[in-house]
């Protein structure tokens, strides 16, 4: 099918591919060539430092930077040194440059350079000016632009688990970046989109980047997959932001079409009939935080029955902040100001209609679990986190399963062992004979932090795995001259959240 302005994967893709890598148009090779600086403008959407290292080089990494990163014409002869331009042309990568009187070429898409999850060298194929940030309304491009990786395609890459599996389901998946990521651990990959652009462009993303074909199907949230069998992955970046319902008014990419929240919304309570038994569903969200309900209750109100969850809030922005980064982005405040204070008003008009005083982000992480009684925990953390998390969400979910199976009595008799990384820090004034306060510090995965009190630091650094906790609490009432039976019966209230955070790891 013939897709409006966009290639054709052909044979010359493999040529075309070979050619990026024999002039190392990698991101180690773009990094090393443009610096650091120009390196990370261009990672904001700002192209003049790279323009400026770039102009006047005409080998053939840095043609490549100007054709398929800047989107700058070339002569076709500097464009032939670098790629094969026949094969090129002929697939439609490159077209007529805009000069009507010298022969130049342009690229047709833009292709950015991107490390696979093993260092491999992949690239991301997206509409021209849409490798990075910036407006779609500022490009003058329709609504159905196609975006290259950002930061959320990087976050939700970086969260998913990473375990061999049989079935996987990318939705929503626009340029293909989590395709391509299932693809290295997962022997079926199949992705959705309603965007036929979105699809036709994974496609090239795939192959391009020398990676399994994928399943390529389109529709809305799980209808393209409503007959299929249940998956063990399904990862999502839906169209998450929350706004007006206008129709034909929104942008395909980020706007998904039914009012405030509900499309995150239903994508999660309805994951569990297509999860296969210990199955996760992994997708970054917005959601609407209302004047008089707790935006935690409404979050685990979302999740299956089925399910245990995970879900975290990294962000909260007022209904201000909230309409002023997504008229941003769409380049609303490029144009006549009367438009952009009227988009404004209607923003906030469907918030107040819905007594919305804030948006949250974050991600959610579902595993279908079976469990009688669903361990939900939702959360906020706006601290730096360790990336990638991937393994950290998967070890969340097994402590869960540990706590679940064991009561006070049975924690208790299990042995621990303090995990990886994690430190203890004493504060109090210089010369004091006893701290004022002891924290446990972790350096990986969520880098949290957790106050102690004598009993359970002592205990937390007693955990090398030889003794049950019980005993190891009966060790320490010798030392402090407590009663035994007094710290046996408080400890699970503390024991309980410092394996439930990770800081303490069951051993055995």
């Amino acid at each position: 099918m013939s897709i409006q302005g966009l290639p054709v994967s052909g044979p010359g893709t493999a040529r075309l591919r070979e050619a990026l890598r024999k002039a190392s148009f990698t991101s180690d090779g773009v990094l090393d060539l443009l610096g650091a600086p120009a390196y990370a403008a261009l990672a904001r959407g700002e192209s003049v430092p790279a323009l400026r290292v770039t102009l006047g080089d005409a080998g053939p990494l840095a043609t490549l930077i100007q054709l398929f990163l800047l989107g700058r014409s070339v002569p076709a002869a500097q464009a032939g040194a670098a790629l094969p331009v026949a094969s090129a042309v002929a697939e439609g990568w490159l077209v007529p440059g805009e000069d009507a009187v010298a022969e130049t070429l342009r690229a047709s898409v833009d292709i950015r350079p991107y490390a696979g999850d093993a260092g491999e060298d992949w690239w991301i194929v997206s509409d021209p000016g849409r490798a990075v940030g910036g407006g779609a309304g500022a490009h003058g491009q329709s609504r159905d632009v196609v975006l290259g990786a950002g930061g959320a395609s990087t976050t939700l890459a970086q969260l998913t688990v990473r375990e061999p599996i049989g079935r996987a389901l990318d939705l929503g998946t626009g340029s293909g970046v989590q395709a391509l990521h299932l693809g290295r651990h997962a022997e079926q990959v199949t992705a959705t989109d309603v965007n036929p652009r979105a699809l036709r462009i994974a496609e090239l993303t795939l192959a391009l980047s020398d990676a399994p074909a994928a399943d390529l199907r389109r529709g809305s949230l799980f209808e393209p997959v409503a007959t299929d069998e249940p998956y063990d992955l399904i990862v999502s970046n839906p169209p998450f932001v929350i706004s007006p319902s206008t129709p034909g008014s929104g942008l395909t990419y980020r706007d998904g079409g039914l009012p405030g929240d509900a499309l995150c919304r239903t994508l999660v309570r309805t994951a569990a009939n297509r999860l296969a038994p210990g199955g996760y569903l992994q997708l970054l969200a917005n959601w609407e935080q209302l004047a008089d309900e707790d935006w935690r209750e409404r979050l685990a109100s979302w999740v299956p029955p089925e399910c245990d969850a995970w879900i975290v809030r990294r962000e909260e922005q007022d209904v201000n902040e909230y309409a002023e980064l997504w008229l941003r982005d769409a380049g609303a405040h490029r144009g006549d100001s009367s438009d952009y204070q009227l988009a404004y008003h209607a923003w906030l008009d469907e918030f107040a209609e819905r007594s919305v005083r804030s948006v949250g982000l974050g991600w959610i992480a579902l595993r279908k679990s079976g469990a009688e009684r669903p361990s939900v925990l939702v959360e906020e953390w706006t601290h730096p986190v360790e990336q990638p998390l991937g393994e950290t969400v998967r070890a969340h979910f097994e402590r869960a399963d540990f706590l679940r199976d064991h009561d006070d009595e049975a924690l208790l008799a299990a042995r621990y062992v303090l995990a990886d990384g994690v430190v203890q820090e004493q504060l109090g004034q210089p010369g004091a004979e006893h701290p004022e306060h002891v924290v446990l510090r972790q350096r990986h995965g969520m880098l949290r932090a957790t106050a102690m009190d004598t009993v359970s630091a002592g205990f937390a650094g007693s955990c090398d795995g030889s003794l049950a906790a019980g005993a190891l609490l009966d060790a320490i009432a010798q030392l402090i001259e407590e009663d035994p039976a007094s710290l046996r019966a408080t400890a699970p209230q503390w024991l309980r959240p410092l394996v439930e955070q990770g800081f303490l790891l069951p051993s055995g």
